[in-house]
């Protein structure tokens, strides 16, 4: 296409749209010379996307944007959807190993509920050789073997509780706060709250891998009833790393910054007669757009990492891949992207087929992942980013110490039903503790003895790690302030360094 033509056509839409003068549009627009004011305020200490109202904007600046000083900019959260088993992993239980095989005590079975167990099933030992590793001397399985290189970098949660037994609602209720749909995500929180340290990226981004989203479907990482542009942006390892970012063949960049800003003034002026704040989110989202299409196919290409670092992960590039979704990771926060959320699907090991057992499926998932977390966690405290980096890890809920027998007939293969009354997590980075074990099972891994966490006190202690009290850190609606953290949680002060 000619410059001739670009110009004709710019000069068509201009004409089309009765562009108004400079004067007459800061004269109309709906923020002001003292909106624009305030926005680049906003660019340097919060949100740099339009907020609800100019009562909220302007409130904004001359508040703190966090309550403290914080110990961590921006989180990796790594979510194994589908519950992975702490008793293969982190939990070691040379009682159970005692038990296998014999007919579970009706103790761990009355006025209980299972998703499948019926009956009275056989216990089930652990099926992975344990050994302790690192100065901290901690208790790791042989499925993952190159997590003993980082043990002594992170802390482990081995009292995690919950309440939601079923996939949808129990990663609901991890990700979000509440186990129904309707709640904003904890990126959605985060970037609401903090806003982003590069204006040309989203400030969260979701990253997917094992085949298939969550049970929970993408609301995990919505934006509830936050406004629409907090919601994360997903992108892909393989391919355009958003759909439809690339413009149509014959449309220059010139054309489309003319189209966005002509998009813009019409939003601008429906802003003004109707006052939608959803309105204000649409501009943001198409200026955003704009920047991305540079931005984002540069930082998402990682076949131009040096090969001892694809060799340090494992990727491929060009592949879907967790390995490739966890050194895009680090390039995004290293890039200034405050939230990204990596949801690796396949862990729902109820030994029902070889996919899904324990000493099978699940062993070969600890086999996709075990290197690439480990590289993540090296690569970020080799580039001095582990420290300002939280990375989170865990699934929704963990695994019973018997086995599954689901309607009550012994399974085809080894494995275990959802448990709610304990499991693993662990954190590392964003000023928590080194080498550290929180919390402790009873002698079979059924129980929370001792040091429990539910859902709420993990999302407390990351946002207070981010410079936030969970108690502080609301949004009004429907007449009352709303929190990540409902009414509930604490932060686990025991963990924080």
């Amino acid at each position: 296409m000619s410059k001739n033509t670009d110009r004709l056509k710019l000069e068509a839409i201009q004409a089309k749209l009765g562009r108004d003068t400079r004067r007459q549009f800061l004269k109309n627009c709906t923020l002001g010379l003292g909106g624009f004011a305030i926005n680049s305020l906003l660019s340097g200490c919060g949100p740099s996307q339009p907020s609800v109202s100019q009562k909220e904007i302007a409130n904004r600046v001359l508040q703190n944007v966090s309550h403290f000083a914080p110990k961590a900019k921006s989180v990796i959260y790594l979510h194994m959807a589908g519950a992975p088993s702490q008793l293969e992993l982190f939990d070691y239980k040379p009682e159970l190993a005692k038990l296998d095989g014999q007919d579970c005590p009706p103790s761990l079975l009355e006025g209980k509920k299972f998703a499948f167990i019926r009956g009275v099933p056989k216990m089930l030992g652990p099926q992975a050789k344990f050994a302790k590793h690192g100065a901290s001397q901690t208790w790791l399985s042989d499925f993952i073997p190159h997590h003993r290189e980082i043990i002594d970098d992170i802390t482990l949660l081995k009292g995690v509780t919950t309440d939601q037994f079923n996939h949808a609602p129990a990663q609901l209720l991890m990700q979000t706060g509440g186990a129904r749909l309707g709640r904003p995500s904890m990126g959605s929180w985060v970037t609401y709250g903090l806003g982003s340290m590069n204006d040309n990226l989203p400030s969260f981004v979701v990253l997917v891998s094992g085949g298939n989203n969550p049970s929970a479907g993408k609301s995990i990482w919505g934006s509830g009833f936050l406004p629409s542009v907090y919601q994360g942006v997903q992108c892909r390892s393989k391919g355009d790393p958003i759909l439809y970012l690339q413009d149509p063949k014959g449309v220059s960049r010139d054309i489309k910054k003319l189209s966005i800003d002509a998009i813009n003034k019409i939003n601008e002026q429906e802003y003004q007669e109707y006052g939608d704040p959803e309105t204000l989110s649409r501009i943001a989202q198409y200026e955003l757009a704009y920047k991305m299409q540079i931005s984002v196919p540069e930082v998402m290409d990682i076949s131009k990492e040096p090969a001892y670092i694809h060799q340090l992960y494992g990727t491929e590039p060009g592949k879907e891949s967790f390995a490739n979704n966890a050194l895009l990771a680090r390039k995004l926060v290293e890039n200034g992207v405050r939230f990204v959320q990596l949801y690796d699907w396949g862990w729902d090991s109820h030994g029902t087929e070889a996919e899904t057992a324990l000493d099978i499926g699940f062993k070969n998932k600890c086999k996709e992942i075990d290197q690439p977390v480990t590289a993540l966690i090296k690569d970020l405290k080799q580039r001095g980013l582990l420290d300002e980096t939280l990375v989170v890890w865990g699934g929704e809920f963990g695994r019973t110490p018997m086995a599954e027998n689901r309607e009550g007939t012994d399974n085809a293969y080894k494995g275990r039903d959802h448990h709610v009354e304990a499991f693993t997590m662990w954190m590392a980075g964003g000023g928590i503790k080194k080498g550290y074990t929180h919390g402790e099972t009873d002698e079979i891994g059924y129980s929370t003895i001792s040091g429990k966490v539910t859902p709420y006190d993990l999302q407390a202690t990351i946002l207070n790690q981010l410079g936030f009290d969970h108690e502080r850190f609301t949004y009004q609606y429907q007449g009352r302030p709303f929190r990540l953290t409902d009414v509930e949680g604490r932060v686990i002060e025991e963990i924080v360094a």
